[in-house]
């Protein structure tokens, strides 16, 4: 490591001091005051969230009291605290970045975090797991904390029907698998009907190990395949209109 990097920091660790951790502090000045708050008032600040939000203020003015919210409902539900890293993985996810986080220092109740900040909007966000088990086992864990909030959150597993898919994929929160995700793409792009598409609009997504699905993941191909339409009585039909044609001298 050179003088200088060792003099000045790294690049992350001069950004996380400038710009994560003096957020990280204003949450934590909130934490008192959040925990002041009735049962039904920490509930109704997601209203309170979302009717700021349908008036034009921004997910990033509201990013410290929404995850102060969603910190003491985790401490009610769960009776887990976001730590200080955990706080500041979750700003860098919400930011749309990589956070590399250290076996133990819990993932999975970090991206609860950027989650309840997206949920507000009413657009979804996803949260891309390497299998399903992972993804029932959060989406029912983490789904205490949501379900808390007033936030719903739903599974897209492999075998549920399109009505199913539908209804998860309507959720605030879905959890599910890189694969089962990347399928139903495939299959709603083979529909010839608006309404037997499953999918909604994507907004945001968190990709859990990152480097297993983005990198390992990514060599393997999804391949999608469907019956063969019988075009027979097309050629049939072309057919007789060709053999009618004159030439034109």
């Amino acid at each position: 490591m050179s003088f200088l990097t060792n003099l000045f920091g790294t690049h992350n660790e001069r950004m996380l001091q400038k710009e994560i951790f003096p957020l990280v502090n204003k949450i934590n000045e909130l934490e008192s005051e959040t925990a002041s708050l009735a049962d039904s008032e920490l509930t109704a600040k997601t209203s309170e969230f979302k009717n700021r939000f349908s008036q034009g203020e921004s997910l990033d003015s509201m990013l410290c009291e929404v995850f102060a919210v969603c910190r003491e409902a985790a401490k009610r539900v769960l009776g887990q605290r976001h730590y200080d890293v955990q706080l500041a993985g979750g700003i860098v996810l919400h930011q749309g970045k990589i956070a590399e986080m250290k076996t133990g220092e819990g993932k999975t109740l970090t991206a609860t975090l950027p989650c309840c900040l997206r949920g507000i909007t009413g657009l979804g966000a996803h949260v891309v797991t390497v299998n399903d088990y992972l993804a029932a086992r959060d989406a029912k864990w983490m789904g205490a904390i949501y379900h808390f909030l007033g936030l719903s959150v739903g599974t897209v597993r492999h075998g549920m029907s399109s009505a199913e898919k539908k209804v998860a994929y309507s959720s605030d929160i879905v959890y599910g698998t890189n694969n089962e995700f990347g399928f139903d793409y495939l299959r709603d792009n083979m529909q010839s009907n608006p309404d037997d598409l499953v999918l909604p609009d994507f907004h945001f997504a968190i990709v859990d190990e990152v480097d297993s699905i983005l990198i390992d993941e990514a060599r393997t191909p999804l391949i999608i395949s469907g019956e063969a339409s019988d075009q027979r009585q097309q050629y049939k039909i072309a057919r007789q209109g060709i053999i009618g044609l004159k030439k034109d001298i």
